[in-house]
């Protein structure tokens, strides 16, 4: 699709919903907020909403977060879904609604009426900025909207998505007036002290498998509960597992009141397959899924051994090249 055919759909429409995944990332909230505050300069009657409850309160730095609503009010606006891999996702039940679906996960499930989906993007704000940016003017908070995105999605440019295009798009953002010392404060220098807490919590946890290529961490009701923690806080705790030296794989689970919410890390190895095994989906090296409550022990020895099933297959492939 061209971007003026999206322009054309939405022109359509008087009133748009706004939407991204139920706890959402930097990359949901940067994306819709950034879309909202663009469609609101083009006198569009908007509204931006997500189901959560608990929306991570470090991006409350970004323009227009306390009008992000938790329920739908527009009965038959026009839906667009940002970041949102699968529409039960959202939360909300979108039978017979025309849905614009923008986003870069390579799992995305093609849910949408129309189906904006770009895997080579870094972040779903770039995508919307490819579609948006050419027919509504970017202003100074749309890019910082933008570039909260990009910048959090990319782990700081240091993700396999990264490309020269990637540091095009930012700059763009920055000419038009994304503050990266702001942004990058705002994403690393405001942690609470709950956060703080559930972590030293968690890497008590941390275990080796796999002769120390696999590691996994784990946090269940009892410190959450202990540290205060909200689900924002749990946010980049999967990344220290994935940092150690030997490491390919980091693995968390997260024990909430009625299901285990795992995220998967890599630094080479293609783990989507694994997410998509336990129904979930997400990026190359970064993803995850939910699984029905249960015994957290034996929700990862399932895990470890579709891990090493998986490398098995992987290495039979490698030796039929050779």
């Amino acid at each position: 699709m061209q971007s003026q055919d999206l322009k054309t759909i939405i022109d359509n429409y008087h009133s748009i919903t706004i939407l991204s995944h139920i706890n959402p990332d930097a990359d949901a909230i940067g994306t819709s907020l950034g879309i909202y505050t663009l469609l609101k300069a083009y006198n569009k009657r908007v509204e931006v909403v997500n189901h959560s409850t608990e929306l991570p309160q470090y991006l409350d730095f970004l323009p227009n977060f306390s009008k992000i609503k938790h329920q739908i009010d527009y009965k038959e606006s026009l839906i667009i879904t940002c970041n949102c891999g699968s529409i039960d996702r959202t939360g909300f039940d979108l039978t017979d609604r025309v849905i614009i679906n923008i986003d870069h996960h390579q799992t995305n499930q093609n849910y949408g009426t129309v189906n904006l989906v770009d895997p080579l993007c870094a972040a779903s704000s770039q995508v919307a900025y490819i579609l948006l940016g050419g027919d509504f003017p970017i202003s100074k908070e749309v890019a910082t909207c933008f570039y909260t995105a990009l910048l959090s999605d990319t782990r700081y440019f240091t993700t396999s998505s990264v490309d020269e295009e990637v540091f095009a798009f930012a700059v763009e953002l920055i000419a038009h007036g994304a503050d990266h010392q702001s942004v990058t404060f705002n994403l690393t220098q405001r942690h609470s002290l709950a956060s703080l807490r559930v972590l030293e919590k968690a890497l008590e946890t941390l275990t080796l498998h796999h002769s120390a290529t696999v590691a996994s961490m784990q946090v269940d009701q009892g410190m959450i509960v202990t540290t205060g923690a909200r689900v924002s806080d749990l946010d980049g705790i999967v990344e220290y597992a994935c940092s150690l030296t030997t490491v390919e794989i980091g693995i968390i689970l997260v024990q909430h009141k009625s299901y285990i919410k795992v995220s998967l890390r890599s630094k080479n190895q293609d783990i989507t397959p694994l997410a998509e095994y336990f129904g979930g989906g997400g990026h190359r090296n970064a993803c995850g899924f939910t699984i029905a409550f249960g015994n957290i022990e034996e929700i990862l020895d399932k895990i470890l051994k579709q891990i090493e099933l998986l490398n098995n297959q992987n290495k039979k492939k490698q030796e039929k090249i050779c």
